[in-house]
């Protein structure tokens, strides 16, 4: 019997507090599997993600089978991460044990997708508010998902701190037509 068939396994649940599509959890999911299988802690078996009445993710789980829950296993995960994406208000579990964590402070840009001119909507390219929201935010902040619902479009943007990531972008969103009426919210 091998090391890795009698190594006792336990679960544990990563719980982001991060608005993200399951696709983009899936990239991070492959991301964190490699440092899982780099420093031998256990692979991913399954993810999840909260939606809201409206279909809006409002968190996302990330499951391990964990062959090693040491303290420096679990800094590892921890670490990767808050690197890699991990709002204030994210939460590992392994049983009854809770431990928070997280750096990253996030923002939503919800675009009104009903209410403006009809040439604004056709005059205006929500991929220019992507390019040019990249543009201000530098190093500041990064978006890494979106939402596109009845009304509204989200724009999902995590960085160091939320207040330095709006007054970068507000100068360009009270200007550009396609964000009026839009609004700004504090997510993590």
């Amino acid at each position: 019997m091998s090391d890795k068939q009698s190594a006792p396994q336990e679960s544990v649940t990563i719980t982001l507090n991060a608005r993200l599509q399951p696709i983009h959890r899936g990239e991070l999911e492959d991301a964190l599997a490699q440092v899982l299988g780099a420093h031998s802690i256990g692979e991913i078996c399954g993810g999840g993600s909260l939606l809201t009445d409206g279909g809006e993710v409002s968190e996302c789980d990330i499951e391990i089978i964990a062959t090693d829950t040491s303290p420096q296993a679990i800094e590892h995960i921890i670490s990767f991460l808050e690197r890699a994406l991990a709002p204030k208000g994210s939460k590992l579990r392994i049983g009854d044990q809770v431990t928070l964590f997280g750096k990253h402070e996030g923002l939503a840009l919800y675009l009104n997708g009903t209410d403006l001119p009809d040439e604004v909507y056709e005059n205006s390219d929500i991929n220019h508010v992507v390019d040019q929201l990249a543009k201000l935010l530098g190093q500041e902040g990064m978006m890494h998902s979106h939402f596109d619902g009845e009304t509204e479009t989200a724009l999902y943007y995590y960085g160091s701190n939320f207040n330095t990531m709006h007054q970068l972008i507000k100068p360009f969103i009270d200007s550009y037509p396609l964000c009026q009426r839009c609004r700004v919210v504090q997510i993590a």
